[in-house]
C-alpha cells in the first residue's frame, strides 16, 4: 500500500534535476500514505518523472523499493496496492519460464508484476492480477506511459494534462504539488457532488483532472498530445448481466456451501502480510463474517476494532463485543465522546483532498486511528451490501412499490404531501409516544423516503430520488450543468430483469467506488493503514451475481446467503437485529456544538462572495435545521464540507 506520483513533460523544458525535485516534492505531499520509503525515478530524455512512498507490506527489505525496473530493464513501475494472488502468478511465470527462478531480487507483488507485464503483456497481465491496485508503467522503449486501475476501484488514480504536462497521482494533493497545475473548481463537478455527497468518476473538483475509471488501462505518449487511450479489461456490467442470464442452479446449501469456499480462499490470500493484521468488527453482517473467516483460518486470536458512541441509535459496538467473545478474537473498542469525532472534522479537507460528505467519514477515520495503534492491515466487511442486497431500499423500496405503485399518481403526491407536512423530528416523538417491540432510528426522516417513493412516477424516479441529497443541484450551484453519469444517463444502466438487480448494479458502479471505498481509502492511508476488502474480490464479485434474488433477499431481510454462511459459525441471536448505518449524530451536532462552526461557513455575506451556491436556498435550510422544523443534516454537511475544503484549499 503506497502512494504513486508523477507527470510526463512533453515540452521537455524541465531539466533532470528538476524532474527529480518535482517528482520528490509531489510523493512527500503522500507520506502518509507511504512512511516508510520514498524513491524517484526520471529520465530527461523524454520528460517522465515517476515518484513513489512506500508502507511496506509484503518484502520488508530494500528490494521493494519503487519506482521499480523490470529485471529486463524495460519498465519502470509505481505501484500502489496488493496483488494478492502474486504468488500463484510466480509460480506460473517460473513454470514458463525455467531459469527465472534465479533471477528474482525479491519476493514482493511489485516484481511478479513487471515480469508478468514483460511475459504476457499489459492487457493479459492486468486481467491475471486479483487484487487492488492503482499503477503507473513507463515502457522505456516504446515511450509510452500506462495508468492502470483495479476492477472496482479500491484504489484511486488522478490524471490531466495541464498545458503540455501530464499529470498523475493517488490523490489531488500530490498533482497541486506540481507549478502547473492552478486548480480551477469545475462547477459542473460540483453539482455532482451535491447530488452523491462525492464527485464520481471520471471527474474531479478541478478543471482538466480526472479519477481513472475502474477497470481502465490508459495509454498516453509524446505523440498523442493532448488525447489519451482509455481500453477497459473488465466489465461490471457484463459480469452482472451474464451473471443473472446465466444463475447458479445448485440447491441452498450448494449456495452455501461454495460461497463459504469462496470467502475463506479470498481472506486466507488477503490474510498474507509481513506487518501485524487485524480487522474492523463492527458485529453486523459483513464484518462478521470477515472476522469469523479470518479467526478459522488462524492458529491465534485476530485482533478485531470497534468504536462506539453513547448516543442511543448510533453504537455498535456491544453487539461486536459479543461477536468478538463467541469468536475469541483479540478485540478492542474504544467510546468516542462528541468532542473526540468533532476534533476530526478539521482535518477531513486534506485528509479527503476534494469534497467528500458522507459524514461516516469521521467514524472511519477513528476506528482506522485505532486500529493503526496495533497493526498495519486492517480487513473490512465492505462490498456485502451491494452484492448481497443489504441496503434497505433493495427489499423495503421494491416492496412498497409494489403495494402503491398501482395508485393514481396524483393521489400518491397527496399520500406524499401529508407525510411531508409533519417534520422528522415531530414524526420521531409520535413514535415515541407508542411502546413499539423495537426502536428505530430516526422514524421521521424514514417517513419522509417513504414519502419520495409515493411521490415517484417509475421505480427508475423512486431509486434516484433515494440515493439523491439535493434532488436539483444545478439550481443551488451557479453556472453549473450537471454531467450524466452511470446513475442519471440510463443507457449506461445494465440489461437486467429485476429492478432490485438494476439498483445493487447501480451501487456497484456508483455508490461503492466513489463513496465507499474513497471513504475507507482516505481515513485508513490518512494514518498508514492498509484496508483491504475480501467482498470484492472478483471471484466473489461474479458468484453473487450468479446467485438468484431469491438467495439473496427472503424473509423480508436481505442478505440472505451471507446470513446463512455466518449462522454456520455464530448463533442467530447475537447477528439478527436491524441494520444500523455507521453514521454519527450529525443533526443534532449542528443544533449544539457545531452550530457556530456551521454558522461562520454558512454565512449569507461569506456564500455570495465565494460566488458557488445560490445562498439564500442554503440559509433557509440552515435557518429550518435551527429550529428543529426540518431535519437537512444530509444537505446542510454537504455544503459545510465544500466550504471547509475551499478554505483549506486556498
Amino acid at each position: 500500500m503506497c502512494g504513486l506520483v508523477g507527470f510526463l513533460d512533453i515540452s521537455l523544458q524541465t531539466k533532470g534535476n528538476d524532474l527529480h525535485a518535482i517528482a520528490t516534492r509531489m510523493a512527500d505531499t503522500l507520506r502518509h500514505r507511504g512512511p516508510d520509503d520514498r524513491g524517484a525515478w526520471v529520465d530527461a530524455e523524454t520528460g517522465i518523472a515517476l515518484g513513489h512512498r512506500r508502507l511496506s507490506i509484503v518484502d520488508l527489505s530494500p528490494e521493494g523499493h519503487q519506482p521499480m525496473h523490470s529485471a529486463c530493464g524495460r519498465y519502470v513501475i509505481s505501484f500502489n496496492g496488493e496483488i494478492y494472488n502474486y504468488q500463484e502468478i510466480r509460480r506460473e511465470l517460473e513454470a514458463e519460464m525455467q531459469a527465472i527462478s534465479s533471477k528474482w531480487r525479491g519476493y514482493s507483488d511489485t516484481e511478479v508484476m513487471l515480469e508478468a507485464i514483460r511475459q504476457w503483456g499489459i492487457e493479459r497481465a492486468v486481467k491475471r492480477f486479483n487484487g487492488m491496485f492503482a499503477f503507473a508503467l513507463w515502457d522505456r522503449q516504446d515511450r509510452l506511459l500506462y495508468l492502470v486501475r483495479d476492477r472496482l476501484g479500491e484504489k484511486p488514480l488522478y490524471y490531466g494534462w495541464v498545458g503540455r504536462t501530464f499529470l498523475f497521482g493517488s490523490e489531488l494533493k500530490a498533482l497541486r504539488a506540481h507549478p502547473a497545475l492552478k486548480g480551477e473548481i469545475n462547477r459542473n463537478a460540483l453539482a455532482l457532488y451535491l447530488r452523491h455527497n462525492c464527485i464520481p468518476a471520471p471527474y474531479s473538483i478541478y478543471e482538466g483532472i480526472f479519477k481513472l475509471s475502474p477497470a481502465t488501462i490508459l495509454t498516453v505518449s509524446r505523440s498523442t498530445f493532448p488525447s489519451v487511450s482509455l481500453l477497459p479489461y473488465w466489465s461490471a456490467r457484463e459480469i452482472a448481466e451474464r451473471g443473472v442470464a446465466h444463475p447458479f442452479t445448485g440447491s441452498d446449501q450448494e449456495a452455501v456451501a461454495q460461497l463459504d469456499a469462496l470467502l475463506r480462499d479470498a481472506i486466507k490470500l488477503e490474510m498474507v502480510a509481513d506487518v501485524p493484521l487485524g480487522a474492523f468488527l463492527s458485529g453486523g453482517v459483513d464484518s462478521s463474517t470477515v472476522v469469523t473467516l479470518m479467526q478459522a483460518q488462524s492458529a491465534r486470536p485476530v485482533k478485531t476494532f470497534t468504536i462506539g458512541f453513547n448516543e442511543a441509535g448510533y453504537n455498535e459496538a456491544v453487539y461486536a463485543k459479543e461477536v468478538a467473545r463467541h469468536l475469541g478474537t483479540d478485540h478492542t473498542e474504544l467510546y468516542i465522546t462528541p468532542e473526540q469525532a468533532m476534533a476530526v472534522i478539521p482535518k477531513l479537507p486534506t485528509l479527503y483532498d476534494e469534497p467528500f460528505s458522507d459524514s461516516s467519514q469521521i467514524p472511519t477515520y477513528l476506528v482506522s486511528e485505532l486500529a493503526r495503534r496495533h497493526v498495519t492491515v486492517s480487513l473490512s466487511g465492505d462490498g456485502g451490501d451491494e452484492l448481497f442486497a443489504g441496503y434497505n431500499r433493495y427489499f423495503l423500496g421494491r416492496g412498497i412499490w409494489n403495494k402503491v405503485g398501482w395508485i393514481p399518481p396524483r393521489l400518491r403526491n397527496k399520500m406524499a404531501q401529508v407525510l411531508t407536512a409533519v417534520s422528522p423530528q415531530a414524526w420521531d416523538r409520535v413514535f415515541n409516544l407508542f411502546p413499539f417491540k423495537t426502536k428505530h432510528r430516526a422514524p421521521g426522516d424514514k417517513l419522509h423516503k417513504l414519502a419520495e417513493i409515493f411521490g415517484a412516477v417509475s421505480p427508475e424516479v423512486m431509486y434516484t430520488g433515494l440515493v439523491s441529497h439535493w434532488k436539483k443541484p444545478t439550481s443551488i450551484v451557479l453556472g453549473a450543468s450537471e454531467p450524466p453519469t452511470h446513475l442519471t444517463n440510463r443507457s449506461q444502466w445494465a440489461d437486467l430483469s429485476d429492478f432490485t438487480l438494476q439498483m445493487m448494479y447501480l451501487d456497484t458502479v456508483t455508490y461503492l467506488p466513489d463513496d465507499i471505498l474513497v471513504k475507507v481509502d482516505r481515513a485508513s492511508m490518512g494514518v498508514s493503514l492498509e484496508g483491504r476488502v475480501p467482498f470484492l474480490d472478483p471471484r466473489i464479485v461474479e458468484f453473487a451475481w450468479q446467485v438468484p434474488l431469491s438467495m439473496k433477499v427472503r424473509g423480508g431481510k436481505g442478505k440472505w446467503l451471507l446470513r446463512q454462511v455466518l449462522h454456520q459459525y455464530v448463533p442467530r441471536e447475537l447477528i439478527e437485529r436491524p441494520k444500523v448505518g455507521f453514521g454519527i449524530p450529525i443533526d443534532t451536532w449542528l443544533r449544539g456544538p457545531l452550530r457556530e462552526w456551521g454558522e461562520s461557513l454558512l454565512d449569507e455575506r461569506r456564500l455570495k462572495i465565494a460566488g458557488f451556491f445560490k445562498a439564500e436556498l442554503i440559509r433557509q435550510k440552515w435557518i429550518e435545521h435551527l429550529s428543529g422544523a426540518r431535519n437537512w443534516q444530509y444537505h446542510l454537511w454537504d455544503i459545510l464540507m465544500f466550504q471547509a475544503w475551499l478554505d483549506e484549499s486556498r
